[in-house]
């Protein structure tokens, strides 16, 4: 599957394990520096609402999918959960985009992973986070 440009995303959903939220954190933040929205359960999700309820309500709404892929996240049921609507969904073709965190084996999580070109966050965010940008052709400005 390619990663060509569908245009700027509307809102991305990030999905993560808990145990990666200080990353999916620093990469909302930076992506909203841009003015790209970002869902994903530990900002967006306030105390008593239903969180399985705002999920779906999130996969139905947003245009992107990124997945972090880490140890955690492929043995994560929320996250394959969340990639398997993602993947049956019309409007997530060609608008996924798997980010590598940490190594893992991503088949643990699915064996479709291997059809995507992976932006790779593992040795330097702000690379990852230039090549991430470039999906969408923008630029990268520090």
């Amino acid at each position: 599957m390619s990663r060509k440009s569908n245009g700027s995303p509307k809102e991305l959903f990030l999905s993560h394990s808990s145990a990666n939220a200080g990353f999916a954190n620093r990469l909302a933040e930076a992506l909203a520096g841009r003015g790209i929205p970002t869902f994903f359960s530990q900002k967006s999700i306030r105390g008593a609402q239903e969180w399985h309820d705002e999920i779906g309500a999130a996969l139905q709404r947003c245009d992107w999918f990124l997945v972090i892929l880490t140890p955690h996240s492929v043995r994560s049921k929320w996250v394959k959960r969340e990639l398997i609507y993602a993947l049956q969904a019309k409007r997530y073709n060609d608008r996924i985009i798997p980010l590598l965190y940490k190594t893992c084996d991503t088949s643990q999580l699915s064996w479709t992973l291997s059809a995507f070109q992976y932006v790779d966050f593992r040795k330097d965010f702000e690379a990852g986070y230039q090549r991430l940008l470039g999906v969408w052709k923008m630029d990268y400005r520090p």
